[in-house]
């Protein structure tokens, strides 16, 4: 359970040494995201292999988005009234199933059922993450709570680098079955790590939503919170506004990777990847060693946004692939510290029994962000519209722009709150 009086925050060594239940959650993250990120480079080159087409990319892309956006309003709900850990099993078990359907694709023919299956996987994993995030609290204390979160990410952000790179080479030397297989086998390690974990919740578990009017009574407490406590709801925003220009740059990323490796494209798309997780794993590293001043936090998202923006003018233009993949690193660091600066602010900020619906509403947010984004930038390819290296520098400038608009609205606005709780 959280302590009221929090300590200075622990290492990465001493949280995974001394708490027990995050480190079995900790260690079901692994597993998973690991298998995920195989799952993700299989996905994407069994598509262009299939169909060749920038759009059905980009679908796969919306279908890991739409649904989870649809699903998480009631998933927060079911966040918030029954048992988290039970809830993170029974995704885990699920999607061990369902990513096993991806066995059944052999044609382009076949990739209706490819959309069914991710967004059927999606929707799972809109519960199984709120559910997580709402949970880390739960089972740290205030001295570990930071830790947590940047451990967290670290790891999300490792497992990209070392799985997108290694899902590239799996898919290249063993084909995309097995990498579906091993996906699978990912899902039940996680599972039973969480079967060992005990997880405390302040929320009346096991109790029933009841009419369908009364459970959308509940979702609309949950975004009247938000709007009632304005600190909550910017926050939950911090990730879909660099997701407004962000979503279509890590899109393209798949299509960069292709252009540049033409021979090996899963080899270059693993490769772009790869390093898109180095630097996601840079910034929250860097949050809690040299910035642990939460009052700086905004400024700092605002900041970064605009740099991850920079950085993708650079790709843009840059033909070398040694400094397009240091300018990949440089602009995703800041992605990195936006998301746990955002996540913490958001744990610390919110009540236990509205932290489920909390979570899935910065998720409905981001998912949108990331569908409009994407689905702009790929319709723009399809068409002809534009080439692949003007699509990255048109929506570099756009999250330029929502840097700009953060750095000029959310800023000011988290300064004078601090003001004013003096």
């Amino acid at each position: 359970m959280k302590d009221p009086n929090p300590a200075e925050s622990v290492s990465f060594r001493q949280l995974l040494a001394g708490n027990a239940n995050y480190r079995r959650i900790w260690f079901g993250e692994v597993a998973s995201w690991l298998g995920d990120w195989f799952n993700a480079i299989a996905l994407y080159t069994l598509v262009r292999e299939l169909t060749g087409s920038p759009l059905a990319l980009g679908l796969v892309f919306l279908t890991k988005m739409v649904p989870f956006a649809v699903a998480s309003p009631l998933a927060g709900l079911l966040v918030d009234r029954f048992n988290r850990r039970r809830l993170m099993i029974l995704a885990d078990l699920l999607r061990a199933v369902v990513v096993l359907g991806f066995l059944l694709i052999n044609e382009a023919s076949d990739l209706y059922l490819l959309y069914a299956l991710t967004g059927l996987q999606v929707i799972l994993t809109a519960v199984f993450i709120p559910a997580r995030s709402a949970s880390i609290p739960n089972v740290t204390s205030g001295g570990e709570l930071l830790t947590a979160n940047a451990l967290s990410a670290a790891t999300w952000s490792t497992l990209l680098a070392v799985g997108a790179a290694l899902g590239g080479v799996a898919t290249e030397w063993f084909g995309v079955r097995v990498v579906f297989v091993l996906d699978s086998l990912s899902y039940l390690v996680s599972a039973v790590f969480l079967w060992r974990a005990t997880i405390p919740q302040q929320t009346e578990t096991g109790a029933s939503i009841g009419t369908v009017k009364a459970a959308l009574g509940e979702l609309a407490r949950g975004w009247r919170y938000l709007w009632e406590h304005q600190q909550v709801g910017r926050m939950a925003l911090a990730k879909s506004t660099w997701s407004l220009g962000g979503g279509a740059l890590v899109y393209m990323l798949a299509l960069l990777g292709e252009a540049v490796m033409p021979g090996s494209p899963a080899l270059g798309i693993g490769l772009l990847y790869g390093v898109r997780g180095l630097g996601t794993g840079i910034g929250p590293i860097a949050v809690r060693s040299w910035l642990p001043d939460e009052k700086r936090w905004p400024l700092m998202m605002g900041i970064g946004i605009v740099i991850s923006g920079l950085c993708y003018v650079g790709v843009s233009v840059v033909p070398w692939l040694v400094v397009l993949a240091l300018l990949v690193v440089l602009a995703h660091a800041p992605s990195g510290a936006n998301w746990v600066a955002s996540t913490v602010l958001l744990q610390k900020r919110t009540v236990d029994s509205f932290r489920g619906r909390v979570f899935s509403a910065e998720w409905l947010a981001v998912t949108l962000a990331d569908s409009v984004s994407i689905l702009t930038a790929s319709l723009l390819l399809e068409s002809g519209a534009i080439s692949l290296r003007t699509g990255i520098l048109v929506f570099a400038v756009v999250q330029i722009l929502c840097g700009a608009l953060w750095l000029g609205l959310v800023v000011p606005a988290e300064r004078c709150e601090a003001l004013t709780s003096r």
